[in-house]
């Protein structure tokens, strides 16, 4: 873990972290399927078995470990899974069955995840445990999809008063700026690839408890937008 970290930051991120869970635990609870209903709650003991996973890692110095390897263990061991997962979701029958059955209205809500995610984002590059460039002060916009999502799901969901177009448009632009910060992120991370932030690198990621920011919550929210885009499209 960091040192000299102000308590409350970890405290903060891990309690987003578990709002995202059960936030998407309750969207499958409402998707329109009977029987992806069901898979509520194999997934949310799913998920927290993955977060036990990451945590032992992080807190055993894994991802410390041999920063120099490539590719970098966080993303040998936290990331791809979630990629590899993510594809079989959007390639396959029963997973394209299953994202296509997700309601777009709490997809959108979860969005608000982030603006406490950019909050302690901004605590940390204060503690200089990120750089600057990572954070709203910097080059990283995202909390304006936080602070939007919760205005485009009322308007646009509970009052029909968005179009489908203005809701696609909104997601693309959104899931444009999570590329940018997930950019930003892998290459101001001290790793053999580095191409910013070399007065303060991304050092959170590999520290416990934020490693689940790379691991969970930007591929729940990464998800939210690929599926929403994919059913508004169709």
């Amino acid at each position: 873990m960091l040192s000299n970290l102000p308590i409350f930051i970890s405290i903060i991120f891990a309690l987003t972290t578990f709002a995202t869970l059960f936030l998407f635990y309750n969207i499958v609870k409402n998707a329109n399927n009977a029987d992806n209903q069901k898979l509520a709650n194999p997934i949310l003991l799913g998920m927290s078995f993955w977060l036990a996973i990451q945590a032992f890692l992080t807190l055993k110095g894994v991802y410390k470990a041999d920063l120099n390897v490539f590719p970098p263990k966080i993303i040998l061991f936290g990331v791809l899974p979630n990629i590899i997962a993510m594809v079989l979701l959007f390639t396959t029958a029963k997973g394209k069955r299953f994202i296509d059955s997700l309601p777009l209205k709490q997809f959108t809500y979860l969005n608000t995840v982030r603006i406490p995610v950019e909050l302690v984002l901004f605590w940390l590059f204060m503690n200089k445990a990120v750089p600057e460039i990572m954070t709203f002060e910097g080059k990283n916009f995202d909390i304006l999809a936080g602070i939007s999502a919760p205005l485009v799901a009322y308007f646009g969901f509970t009052k029909g008063k968005i179009s489908p177009k203005i809701l696609l448009v909104w997601n693309i632009c959104c899931l444009m700026l999570l590329m940018n910060i997930i950019l930003i992120a892998l290459f101001s991370a001290p790793v053999p690839f580095q191409k910013l932030g070399f007065e303060q690198p991304n050092i959170a990621i590999i520290n416990f408890p934020f490693s689940w920011l790379p691991t969970f919550i930007v591929p729940i929210v990464l998800l939210g937008h690929l599926t929403s885009i994919r059913q508004l499209i169709r």
